[in-house]
This record gives C-alpha cells, sequence and structure tokens, in this order.
C-alpha cells in the first residue's frame, strides 16, 4: 500500500471537473468501487451544478451526502495550491489540457501531490514535462498522462506483450486499434486544437528530445510506417498520429524489460482498404480545416464541449487494441479489449489509475511518468478485476 503523505492530509482523492460529462462518470465509478473510507471530495467552478452531482450520488448512497465540495477554478492559482496540498492526489478532466490544465499540473508538482489526467494531447505532455518534470521530482508527486483511453490500453498493452518475449534481444511490438465508438466534443476540441498547433508541437517534442536523458545501453523509439495490410492480423493499417506510441516508446525507455533495442508502432485498422482510405481522408481533411483559422472556429463552434453519447449508446460501443510483438524467433499476438472506450471504460481507467497509485504498492518514481512505469501489472489486474480483458489469442 502507498504511504505517501499517509494521514497527514485531509483527502486521499480530490476529482476536479466532476460537473463535465466524463468527470461526472468518473465521480460514479467511484462511488461504485472507491474502497471503504476513501477519503474523496468533488471540485470545480459551479458550487451548484457539484451539489447536483453530490445530489445524484447520494441517491445511490446516502453516505456519499457527506462528500466534500471545492470550489475552485484553473485559473485561480492560490485556490489550487491550497487544493493540492489538502489532498494526497488529484485527478482532472478539465480540457482541453493545453488551455485549461497547466495550473492543476503546477500545484501538485509544488505540492508533492499525485496528478492523474486524461489527455491526448501530445504538446501539454512534453510542456509539462519541460515545466515540471524536475519540480515533481524534488516534491515526490507522480504526474501521470494520458489515463484513459489515451493512452491505457496501448501502454499497458504493450507491457503485456512484452511480458510474453525475451527480455534480452531487440523487440518489435505493433498496435492495432479498432472500435465502435463515437467520440466527445471534447475530444474533437482537443484533436482540433492540437492539430492546429503542429509547429509548436513539433518544437517542443525537440527540446523534450534534447534535455530529457536516455536509457544507457538501450534504446526505445516510436516508429511509422506508411498505410499497408497486416499479414498476422489480415487488417488495413493506418498509422494514427497520436499521443499513443510516445507513452510506449518512454515505457520502453524507463523499464528494462522491453529488451536493448524497443521499437513500437501504432495504427487504426479497418477490415477493407475503402475504410482505410475514407479515414485518411477525414483526418487529412481535420488536419487542413485546423490550419485555417475561421474554418477551424466554425467546426470548434457547431461541435460542443462537455456532452456525450448517451447511455444506450456507449453500451453497444467496444474496443479493441491487437498488438503483435516479435524478438528473437518469438512471436506473440496479444489483445486488449473492453467496452465504450471514451467514457464508460476511461472513467474505468482513469479511477482505477488514482486508487491504483494510492494503495499499491507499486516501484518508487517520482516526476512524469506513464503508467506501465508507475503502476504497470498492479494496474492491469485491476482492470482485468474491473472487466477488461489481456489476453493472448492463438491463431
Amino acid at each position: 500500500m502507498s504511504t505517501q503523505h499517509g494521514g497527514a492530509r485531509r483527502l486521499d482523492l480530490v476529482l476536479l471537473g466532476a460537473t463535465g460529462f466524463t468527470g461526472g462518470l468518473t465521480a460514479d465509478y467511484l462511488a461504485r468501487h472507491a474502497p471503504p473510507g476513501l477519503r474523496w471530495a468533488l471540485a470545480g467552478r459551479n458550487a451548484e451544478r457539484l451539489e447536483e452531482v453530490r445530489a445524484r450520488l447520494t441517491a445511490s448512497d446516502p453516505a456519499l451526502g457527506e462528500l466534500e465540495l471545492i470550489v475552485v477554478d484553473t485559473t485561480d492559482a492560490p485556490a489550487l495550491a491550497e487544493m493540492a496540498a489538502a489532498t494526497r492526489l488529484v485527478i482532472t478532466t478539465v480540457g482541453p489540457y493545453l488551455q485549461h490544465g497547466e495550473p492543476v499540473v503546477a500545484a501538485c508538482a509544488a505540492a508533492g501531490t499525485d496528478y492523474v489526467d486524461l489527455t491526448g494531447e501530445p504538446e501539454f505532455v512534453d510542456r509539462m514535462y519541460l515545466e515540471h518534470h524536475a519540480r515533481a521530482v524534488a516534491s515526490g508527486a507522480r504526474l501521470v498522462h494520458a489515463c484513459g483511453f489515451d493512452s491505457v490500453p496501448h501502454d499497458l498493452g504493450a507491457l503485456f506483450t512484452v511480458g510474453h518475449l525475451p527480455s534480452d534481444v531487440p523487440l518489435t511490438v505493433r498496435g492495432v486499434v479498432r472500435s465502435s465508438a463515437q467520440f466527445s466534443g471534447g475530444t474533437f476540441h482537443s484533436a482540433l486544437n492540437a492539430m492546429s498547433r503542429m509547429r509548436e508541437s513539433s518544437a517542443v517534442l525537440k527540446e523534450r528530445r534534447r534535455l530529457e536523458p536516455r536509457p544507457e545501453g538501450r534504446s526505445s523509439r516510436a516508429v511509422t510506417a506508411k498505410p499497408h495490410r497486416d499479414p498476422d492480423l489480415g487488417y488495413w493499417l493506418l498509422p494514427l498520429p497520436t499521443l499513443d506510441p510516445f507513452v510506449v516508446a518512454r515505457s520502453g525507455a524507463a523499464l528494462p524489460a522491453y529488451g536493448p533495442d524497443f521499437r513500437y508502432s501504432h495504427y487504426a485498422g479497418t477490415k477493407t482498404l475503402r475504410y482505410a482510405v475514407g479515414g485518411a481522408a477525414t483526418v487529412g481533411a481535420m488536419a487542413l480545416s485546423a490550419q485555417v483559422g475561421p474554418l477551424r472556429r466554425r467546426l470548434l463552434d457547431r461541435i460542443t464541449q462537455g456532452e456525450g453519447p448517451e447511455e444506450s449508446r456507449r453500451a453497444r460501443s467496444w474496443f479493441t487494441v491487437d498488438f503483435i510483438g516479435q524478438g528473437g524467433g518469438t512471436s506473440v499476438h496479444t489483445r486488449v479489449s473492453g467496452g465504450d472506450p471514451g467514457y464508460d471504460e476511461t472513467a474505468k481507467m482513469l479511477s482505477e489509475s488514482a486508487l491504483s497509485l494510492l494503495f499499491d504498492d507499486n516501484p518508487a518514481t517520482a516526476g512524469q511518468v506513464t503508467t506501465a512505469q508507475a503502476m504497470g501489472e498492479h494496474l492491469t489486474g485491476r482492470l482485468q478485476a474491473a472487466g477488461m480483458r489481456f489476453e493472448v489469442v492463438a491463431d
């Protein structure tokens, strides 16, 4: 069990953004699955809406009527500092993170408070490393970004795959994601804003690579390839320009189990070439639109943040990530799968990431760390117990 801060702080966990769509689902998950005695609070900028969330939770569990409510805005640095100092860990679902995330990271890094989010924004993650990693190392805070569908199934799936391969030879792993899900306005806003900042993102990544230490005697990199048909899975593969491959490569750099020379590639998989071409065209059109200010603003205005699909739609949604790992003459096919990735499973992954940091006997880490590095098999076990599948596929 983690003993960071012990009982010296008033709270174990604060959920910031509890009044949003994903924040509300995360609150629901914690209400159902938090261990007895968890000292947690709901935080957001609107007191009335926080009261509504607490009332909804209390309807299913009267004991939750005692949940503390913290009214705080992400622009209020003193209030964020006070909140971070009062708790062992902060979950934040307040995005886009490039706009709203840094003050929360800064407060946690300064206070030695663990931090988890569900960002999929590469520029934000790299900026937070440059600005706050060293401070978090000094304070003991663990800053764990991308604890939702970005990038838990990919990061822990790659770790699970590597565990079935030799550890003393060069390894290659490719991940292929498929899903039936409908994604949110918030996800769309984050993606379009990230595409509009490709030049800035590239510059920040370059600066991070210049400053970040590399593992001695080992190499770990994300690699890309052109669209092609996978000889093992039979899918057409479309390279995905997401945060996920960078997270996996950073886990590979941090953990010797990934071998002396690790390479990871990341794709969307489709059954037909027509869907692969259509997907590539859609991504290309979004990227082009993101570069034109008036067109980007028009698209953002038409799709509202803070809303998501109905429960009936989420109940029909699914995801799979297939991994093909190879090394030392050994090949393995593994799969991570679950239900609705963008909401129900993301709330599960985010909550279990926080609970793992709080209560599992994890390796001693600090600073900006990945889920595989910070929690690894403990988080995998939690997610398996909660219904997600990690399996070796018998082809």
